[in-house]
């Protein structure tokens, strides 16, 4: 048990490091104002997560304790999202179950884009149609553009060091550019 426990705080460290750096990532203009995400609470949720899933699909991969990163990852994940519930005015009554949907909300996600990364390109864009996009009206250019930033994204981090993930240091590419968008002026 006491393992348990020290392994956990080991990586609290690297996890926040993490966090800070997908986050970051899904913050980018570009996938708003280029890509057709929506800019909006949703829209930003749905982007950390497909990050998210990213992160953590490359640590399960990895084996020995990168799996218990991977959920001290998606811990610090939603004590983050809890904290920004209780922020935003959610009340103390209604946090645990907003928090509760979000991760349900996460799973399914992960699901769906661990399916599309198996099953080729056209499922990976129609589970991005259904989550990422599912609040807005994107182009074919745009689902395609964040469907191949999202195999290149899982590429780059399955060959980056174990070690520069648990620095915080995820080598992300810049979100891609489009020539069918509508894009908003900044």
């Amino acid at each position: 048990m006491f393992l348990r426990l020290f392994r956990g705080r080991k990586w609290a460290d690297s996890a926040y490091a993490i966090y800070g750096a997908l986050v970051d990532q899904a913050r980018k203009p570009a996938f708003y104002t280029r890509l057709g995400v929506p800019d909006t609470v949703d829209g930003r949720f749905d982007l950390i997560c497909l990050h998210a899933f990213l992160v953590i699909r490359r640590l399960q991969a990895e084996g020995g304790e990168a799996p218990v990163l991977a959920q001290k990852l998606f811990d610090t994940m939603f004590k983050d999202m809890d904290r920004n519930l209780r922020e935003m005015g959610v009340g103390d009554l209604g946090v645990g179950k907003h928090v509760k949907r979000m991760a349900k909300a996460y799973y399914g996600r992960a699901a769906a884009y661990e399916h599309g990364m198996a099953a080729g390109r056209e499922a990976l864009e129609s589970a991005l149609r259904r989550n990422l996009f599912r609040l807005s009206e994107p182009t074919e250019e745009q689902v395609r553009a964040v469907a191949d930033y999202t195999i290149a994204q899982s590429g780059r981090l399955t060959v980056q060091p174990f070690a520069d993930l648990t620095a915080g240091r995820l080598g992300f590419a810049e979100p891609p550019t489009v020539t069918d968008h509508n894009e908003i002026p900044s």
